[in-house]
């Protein structure tokens, strides 16, 4: 039996057997990686360097790579090196820190994903106003909303979560520091705490999500409207990546957190914490870039350069 005063590291889930099989998660992990820091990263590029991309939209892109890269980085970096050097180690305040970064970024980006699609309700349903409602200032002070609405929802759970006694040993079912494997560690009445806050958050997560979906419905009675097929063609371009990203960044998360205990096992929860942590962030860029010409344009641009100086 431990408390969380005496133990110093925890026991991350062990990748393969054989290692053989562990040089094989370090290099799917690692083209996994390097896909989603090349992807967000020529969307930063791209975004910061194109004054035609120098809009709310694009803005607010920009912000979810960023937010993608981190997300991604706090998890998958570890689990390669555990990996490589046949290890299951990680230390307590390195456990900390991934609870803590892991749930700032997410949450922030849930965020800016409410964020977004509040963006393309005004550009789609109230175009007159678009300039007015979503200024410079107004994204700005949207943005620093969702940065620290995450921070301090990153600061909530994790002082929470680190507060509870440990009493079930230190070894934690999951590739990274995950939240519920963490409370199954916890004794057994005082998790009950954290999974109150959890439910709160749950129901603040729940109107976010509401607000999508009726924006959506707002946005796609407005698009229908427009006579024009070249103008209902423009306006699905700009909604359908944001739609799509939505799509996958909440199936992939709700299937995790609420599937039947019952059909709970180390692979299914191993596959699950994947789909929710780690392709969001390295399908994200291609999402985005599939419809969007604008991007895709200056992506090429961007690409061309390189190459020319490479040269």
């Amino acid at each position: 039996m431990s408390n969380s005063s005496s133990t110093t590291q925890f026991l991350l889930l062990a990748s393969a057997d054989t290692r053989e099989l562990q040089l094989l998660h370090f290099w799917l992990f690692l083209g996994i990686y390097l896909a989603a820091l090349l992807g967000n990263g020529l969307i930063i590029i791209a975004v910061a360097c194109d004054q035609h991309l120098h809009t709310p939209m694009y803005f607010f892109l920009l912000n979810l790579s960023l937010l993608d890269l981190g997300s991604i980085s706090t998890t998958v970096p570890k689990s390669m090196a555990n990996s490589l050097w046949d290890t299951r180690d990680i230390s307590y305040a390195g456990c900390t820190a991934q609870v803590f970064f892991f749930f700032f970024l997410m949450s922030a980006e849930f965020y800016f994903l409410t964020v977004m699609a509040y963006d393309r309700f005004i550009a789609i349903c109230k175009p007159l106003h678009y300039g007015t409602l979503l200024g410079s200032r107004a994204c700005a002070n949207m943005a620093a909303a969702a940065w620290g609405s995450g921070f301090l929802y990153a600061v909530l759970h994790t002082a929470n979560t680190f507060s509870l006694p440990l009493c079930q040993g230190n070894a934690v079912n999951q590739f990274f520091c995950e939240l519920p494997q963490i409370l199954k560690l916890s004794c057994s009445e005082s998790y009950l705490r954290e999974f109150g806050v959890l439910e709160v958050s749950l129901c603040l997560a729940f109107g976010f999500f509401v607000f999508i979906v009726l924006s959506y419905v707002q946005i796609f009675r407005a698009v229908l409207r427009i006579p024009s097929e070249q103008g209902r063609h423009k306006a699905f371009s700009m909604c359908l990546p944001h739609l799509a990203v939505v799509s996958l960044f909440l199936s992939t998360g709700m299937f995790s957190n609420l599937k039947p205990p019952s059909t709970s096992s180390p692979s299914l929860n191993l596959v699950m914490a994947v789909l929710y942590s780690v392709v969001p962030p390295t399908m994200n860029p291609l999402i985005y870039s599939m419809r969007n010409q604008e991007l895709k344009d200056t992506l090429k641009k961007l690409i061309q350069s390189l190459v020319f100086q490479q040269q």
